[in-house]
Order: structure tokens, then sequence, then C-alpha cells
């Protein structure tokens, strides 16, 4: 499927393409006291040496609040319509900027908690300094969703068993490795996966700069309002 990605870093500084207003629909607060939440379409704000964004984008969306009590305990209450297209992307940013060739190890421990219903992914998204080269890793999905490009092959690498798929999305090429079974907690060693990039495919170079990673959940459709909990998420290294 091809979807029209945005950098989610990039968001607070682009004009929406759509008329969403400073504080998106009404998809309810949590119910429990937070130490931060927001409803606001591009809220941010960092806790913990992880920067959280709301990070609403995608045309046709609904409302959601996001809720953090750390930088990695948080999660979203999102109710976007049941329509193709992505509508928004909640993450957690951790910064590394290192190099592949440099960097001396980069994992990261996940646990999540989410819906049986609607159209979405969970998933890492790593980018370079440049925003050249995005990388994915889906770590679960369901629903009417799929990567960008075709189809590469399978590979065993960081502790998973994925299929690769390589494409562009038109401003920054995309490397998505889907995960062959679905997970909701686990360790993911990362720099095995960029070192196969580099080395292996030769689909990019081994003194790229590793600028950050993002994990989050990738929402298509959440009618009637449905909750993307963050139980745990760390990244360490560099």
């Amino acid at each position: 499927m091809v979807k029209s990605r945005v950098r989610s870093i990039a968001m607070a500084v682009l004009a929406p393409t759509m008329a969403l207003g400073a504080t998106v629909g009404l998809a309810s607060a949590p119910a429990s006291a937070a130490v931060w939440n927001s409803c606001d379409q591009w809220a941010s704000t960092s806790l913990n040496g992880y920067t959280l964004y709301n990070n609403i984008w995608g045309s046709g969306a609904g409302g959601q609040c996001i809720w953090a009590n750390s930088g990695t305990g948080w999660g979203v209450r999102a109710d976007h319509p049941g329509t193709g297209g992505i509508k928004s992307y909640p993450n957690s940013t951790k910064a590394i900027n290192k190099t592949i060739d440099s960097l001396g190890r980069l994992t990261s421990d996940y646990n999540v908690s989410v819906p049986s219903s609607g159209a979405y992914n969970t998933s890492y998204d790593i980018w370079d300094t440049d925003h050249d080269y995005e990388i994915m890793l889906w770590v679960n999905y369901n629903g009417a969703v799929g990567p960008i490009g075709g189809y590469e092959g399978n590979v065993s690498l960081g502790g998973h068993n994925w299929n690769v798929y390589k494409g562009t999305n038109g401003s920054n090429e995309v490397f998505s490795f889907l995960r062959t079974s679905d997970s909701n907690a686990g360790t993911v060693d990362i720099k095995p996966i960029l070192q196969w990039l580099a080395y292996d495919k030769r689909w990019m170079a081994g003194n790229e700069t590793i600028g950050e990673v993002q994990f989050g959940y990738e929402i298509t459709s959440s009618s009637g309002g449905l909750n993307f909990n963050t139980n745990n998420l760390t990244v360490s290294g560099g």
C-alpha cells in the first residue's frame, strides 16, 4: 500500500493540510490523572530523556488525546474514522546522533497494550539526521495497513524474524521490517538491523548518522475511540 508519510519531527513547522484547529476533536482525555496530557494536534513534551508527540498529521483525522506518566510510560485514546490513509503517529522519541559504525550498541525494550479492532501498526521509526532514510520496524499490526514499496525477502535480525520491504514516499527511502508474528512485548537489537542495511544490502552507508529512534502507533482508523497504551518503552545505547 502506498502511504503518504510525513516526518513526524517536522510536523510542527509544516502547514497542516486539514482544518483541525489547535485542538483536534474530543477523543476524551485519560480518566486517570497523568503527569502530562493534551488533545492538541502537535502537542509535545520532554520527560526522562524522551520527547513525546501527539502528531496528528493525516487527512481526515478525528480526535486524539495523549497522556504520559513518564517518557517510557504513556498512551493515547484515538477516535479516527474508518477511512483509508494514516491519520497519526503518536510516538516517543529518543535522540541518538551517532553513525552506524560508531554505535557501540542500540537496543530497545517494548511492552504495549493495543486494541483488537481498528487499523494500525505498532512500530519503531528510525531516522538518519538528513532524513534521507526511514527504517520502520513493525512489531504488530491490525486491519487494512501495509508497508511502502515491494517485498525484498525474509530475514532474522535483532532477535526477530521480519518480512522486508523497500520503497520511497517521494521524500526519502523507506525500509520496512514487518515482524512475521505479532508481539506486544520484547526486546529489539537495532544495531544489527542497521548494519545489515549498510553492509549486507548496501542500501545506506555505514557512516550514516542515526538521528533518532521513535516508537509509537501509526493509526489509520480507530472508530468509536480506542486505547493504545505503552506500558514500557526504553531505548538504550549510543
